[in-house]
């Protein structure tokens, strides 16, 4: 009887094999039992494989996660950005709608100030009011919710009113609203990102609305 080795796939006994057609005596041969090429193929991973393939894993998320975070965060901010110049579009155009008044609302009740509008507005940053009548306002848009942590205002955002022409105002103002190179009508921004960490929403002529990204710290 041979014995078989799967390892090497040969007979380490010498297997009697069939006479031949000569009629000379059976020879010693070597062959492939079949049972080995099943078991072969029925392996698995070996140890080392596994350890391998666990810290490329690793690497993999150690380098990947803060990637994600920082892509979420940008988004975040980018997105946040976008919500105050549609809140900016909105108050503009229901005050050519009604040919009225309307307020774009500051996160200060200092900036918003006292009057009907400002009074309505109150810290709610980003919000949108028009004045309906001379002692009634209507909510037209929520504040902007984006604006929390991780993100912040870095300083306050500038309170503004709209007149049935369609051009902003700086409170008690009557000339179309414009920043200049040193201001911004709100800067948000997180400590969170090292780079590209502000998004700054500037207005140039009561109406031109413009959104910049730049680097600095966020307090």
């Amino acid at each position: 009887m041979g014995v078989l080795s799967c390892q090497r796939d040969v007979s380490l006994v010498g297997t009697p094999l069939s006479a031949g057609a000569d009629g000379r005596s059976p020879r010693l041969g070597y062959g492939s039992p079949a049972g080995c090429a099943h078991s072969r193929s029925g392996k698995g991973f070996t140890l080392v494989e596994l350890m391998v393939t666990l810290a490329v894993a690793a690497i993999l998320m150690v380098i990947a996660i803060p990637s994600f975070q920082n892509l979420m965060l940008t988004n975040k901010l980018t997105s946040t950005a976008n919500d105050i110049v549609v809140a900016l579009n909105v108050a503009r155009m229901e005050a050519i709608k009604h040919n009225g008044n309307t307020a774009f609302c500051s996160d200060s009740t200092t900036n918003n100030t006292s009057d009907t509008l400002g009074t309505a507005c109150g810290s709610h940053a980003g919000a949108v009011y028009v004045l309906t009548s001379g002692t009634n306002t209507t909510l037209v848009r929520a504040d902007v919710v984006g604006i929390a942590a991780p993100l912040k205002l870095n300083g306050s955002m500038q309170a503004l009113r709209y007149g049935g022409q369609g051009l902003a105002q700086a409170v008690g103002s009557t000339a179309p609203y414009s920043d200049t190179s040193s201001t911004s009508l709100a800067d948000i921004c997180t400590s969170s990102l090292k780079t590209n960490n502000h998004r700054l929403i500037t207005m140039t002529a009561g109406s031109i609305i413009a959104v910049t990204t730049s680097t600095g710290t966020c307090p």
